[in-house]
């Protein structure tokens, strides 16, 4: 398969959703010849900063010498974003190829299904990217996963290490509606005398449940801190704390850590959609946070950005399955004006719907702009060239953004 054809095979196998369960997964990588066990790998899970701490934790691996690959969800303009080799994603060509051969093991994997059932869009991928990480010899790979932990699609590697960045009520109607039955489907992912780290500022029932996980299955807790101890190229407090759990994860995988090595990570490592600086006069970023608790660690990292600016303008698209009183809540007070608008995902909230909440709210003045690349455009007028600019509420949102208005789909994982 060439890149496109890869992508558009891929979006076909959206029409069947998501399926819960390993039976499809552990028969794709038998069909492959098991890569999932021809490298080391760590297993990153939680509700809030898995893509940036597993882009963390794969550079500081990185700057150690190891050959290093990462796998990562969602992805924002191209599916090709989510496997990186080193610090680049995988070219058009070489994804291609992951894909065709990942095809090929459905396509055999599929015979001996029961009518009904079949590969998702999320196995394939995940097929896909394990087979790649395995051709291209990788040493270790920090593996992402996608929703939960016990029946994702990604919970078929035998990791050495395990890492919890942070558990929300989020995906409740697959994962359980309260943080232990949530805690306990992420936690699954712990292995038999695996070593699990676990994030700053856990909720203690979740604690709780960690340290009955690991006593079960003989595994070591780390606790990571909430400073890495050097400065963090990445922008946001909440960034500082991610790398922080990153550095106690490589240090569990490693052992040790040489300090130049790991500050050199530090300063280098970026993550895309992440408090992404893509513009100025008006300083202009995008966020991918889309619950509560994304939005509160994004407020919390707004006044050391805007210092000395006259205004903040948020645009803010949310889907209609999230907590959009509880974002805004955590938003609002901290900007000047606001602007709501759409995104191409079907499931988004109606601008007008998220104007009225932010009323009920006691918001500042709100402006309606359906496109996200108007609304964007009129967001920078409001703010002005010494203003600041901030768009968030959704990675659908920041995947229109940067796609420039050109994204034909967007992914569901």
């Amino acid at each position: 398969m060439t890149g496109p054809e890869a992508e558009r095979w891929l979006l076909s196998l959206e029409l069947f959703g998501m399926r819960f369960g390993l039976d499809r997964m552990r028969r794709l990588m038998t069909a492959l010849g098991s890569p999932e066990r021809r490298f080391a790998s760590i297993h990153v899970v939680g509700t809030n900063g898995k893509s940036s701490t597993t882009r963390m934790i794969a550079a500081i691996l990185a700057h150690h010498g190891l050959r290093t690959g990462a796998y990562l969800s969602p992805h924002l303009v191209s599916f090709g974003e989510r496997i990186r080799i080193g610090d680049r994603d995988l070219p058009p060509d070489l994804f291609g190829a992951a894909v065709g051969r990942a095809a090929h093991a459905v396509s055999l994997v599929q015979r001996s299904l029961e009518e009904g059932d079949q590969v998702t869009q999320f196995e394939a991928l995940t097929a896909a990217a394990y087979w790649e990480l395995a051709r291209q010899e990788v040493e270790v790979a920090v593996i992402e996963a996608g929703l939960g932990g016990r029946f994702d699609a990604t919970n078929v590697i035998p990791s050495k290490v395990q890492v919890l960045t942070s558990v929300g009520l989020e995906h409740t109607r697959w994962l359980g509606p309260t943080l232990v039955d949530i805690a306990g489907e992420k936690l699954d992912v712990v292995q038999p005398g695996g070593t699990l780290v676990l994030g700053s500022g856990l909720a203690p029932e979740v604690l709780e449940v960690a340290e009955r996980v690991a006593a079960e299955r003989d595994a070591r807790i780390v606790q990571a801190g909430t400073d890495p101890g050097v400065p963090v190229g990445a922008a946001g407090n909440f960034q500082r704390r991610n790398f922080a759990l990153a550095r106690a994860a490589a240090e569990a995988f490693l052992g040790s850590l040489d300090w130049e090595a790991f500050t050199a990570a530090a300063t280098e490592v970026r993550v895309p959609g992440r408090l992404q600086k893509i513009g100025s006069a008006p300083l202009t970023f995008i966020d991918g946070a889309h619950n509560p608790d994304g939005m509160r660690a994004l407020a919390e990292s707004l006044p050391e950005l805007v210092a000395g600016h006259d205004r903040v303008v948020a645009l803010v698209s949310v889907l209609d399955d999230k907590d959009a009183a509880g974002m805004l809540s955590a938003l609002l007070p901290a900007c000047d004006m606001l602007v709501c608008t759409s995104s191409q995902n079907p499931r988004v909230l109606p601008p007008p719907t998220l104007q009225s909440l932010a009323r009920q709210l006691g918001g500042p003045p709100t402006e309606i702009v359906a496109d996200p690349q108007a609304a964007l455009r009129r967001a920078r007028e409001l703010a002005g060239p010494g203003g600041v600019v901030v768009a968030a509420g959704s990675l659908y949102l920041i995947a229109d953004l940067l796609a420039g208005g050109h994204r034909a789909h967007a992914s569901t994982m």
